[in-house]
């Protein structure tokens, strides 16, 4: 017999016993189905019994399953009524969340979302420009949530942070006005051959963008900008993008800039994979709001719906595919 049980377990077992259906209960707790049964199947190791029969039609508990659920309950609450009593000072401290950069589209719309579902909480506007740079401040306490593409993250990193996939964002490219590919409505990756495009290369805080950028055009004969003097606010960022003329990859809700167009990529379509990423066992009763606000918004604009001839890095696929509890998607 193990010295203690970890309560998530607990709460796995209670959900499951209490819907009798797998997929109920994992939207319930919103994690994964396959990361739920991998938690019941712990649970059972861990007491020696078990405490589910399944069958293709059905879920059922046993006889050690339903002495079980009574004491699970019990522990349950208990752990509840300790949070709880600490709700007050969580519930005193904003919730603090990163949108990368004033502008986009995807973090701000789950934002107001939340706000709506959570009117007693107080969540609150950061901008770190990237999720590598949020990753840290997210680690130490200093920001509790941000947006971005978490399998670019180092694997340190992302040890810390638990995710869920929001949008499927597809990439655009912001070229000068008078650039030779600015009259089209549409720009093909190969089109962007033999030039030089602008990705966030030697900004510390965006390496994941950097890197994604570096995956996509590496066969495509596009050579990314060297390293520019980090550009602090808009107006220094279009300053600097004026002088170089380089084209900006981007995502296609990204803010215009003066005197450029934006123009989607395709042939095929890039996409920017972006998951809400919070820390690990963070407690706070916005954490909830901010969840189901990212549901219910990629929901509502299909944002985790691939579009047909798109692309994007295998390790993100699976990320991201694993985050919603299902089997990598091939458009």
């Amino acid at each position: 017999m193990p010295a203690a049980v970890d309560p998530r377990l607990l709460r796995a077992f209670v959900a499951v016993a209490e819907e009798l259906h797998f997929t109920r209960a994992a939207a319930r707790l919103y994690v994964a189905q396959q990361a739920l049964s991998r938690d019941v199947r712990r649970l059972e190791r861990e007491l020696g019994a078990e405490l589910f029969l399944r069958t293709t039609r059905q879920v059922t508990l046993t006889a050690d399953g339903v002495r079980l659920l009574p004491h699970a309950r019990r522990v349950l609450a208990a752990q509840d009524e300790l949070l709880a009593a600490f709700a007050s000072s969580a519930q005193a401290r904003p919730l603090l969340v990163d949108l990368n950069s004033p502008g986009l589209v995807t973090g701000r719309r789950v934002l107001h979302r939340a706000r709506e579902l959570a009117p007693d909480c107080e969540l609150m506007a950061r901008y770190e420009s990237g999720l590598t740079g949020a990753a840290e401040q997210v680690l130490s306490g200093r920001l509790d949530a941000s947006f971005g593409r978490f399998a670019g993250l180092d694997p340190a990193l992302r040890s810390g942070l638990a995710q869920q996939p929001v949008r499927y964002e597809p990439m655009a490219v912001v070229l000068p006005e008078d650039h030779r590919l600015a009259g089209l409505p549409e720009v093909p990756v190969a089109a962007l051959a033999g030039e030089t495009v602008y990705a966030g290369a030697g900004n510390p805080r965006t390496l994941e963008w950097t890197d994604l950028a570096l995956r996509l055009f590496e066969e495509y004969g596009v050579r990314l900008a060297p390293a520019l003097p980090l550009a602090v606010g808009d107006e220094e960022f279009e300053r600097m993008m004026a002088k170089t003329r380089h084209p900006v990859l981007a995502v296609v809700d990204f803010p215009a800039l003066p005197r450029t167009v934006r123009r989607p990529l395709v042939d095929p379509v890039p996409l920017s994979p972006v998951s809400l990423v919070w820390r690990k066992g963070l407690v706070h009763p916005a954490l909830d709001g901010l969840r189901r606000a990212a549901g219910e918004v990629a929901e509502a604009e299909g944002w985790l719906r691939r579009p047909a001839g798109s692309w994007i890095p295998a390790a993100d696929d699976r990320t991201m595919t694993a985050g919603r509890g299902g089997a990598p998607r091939r458009p």
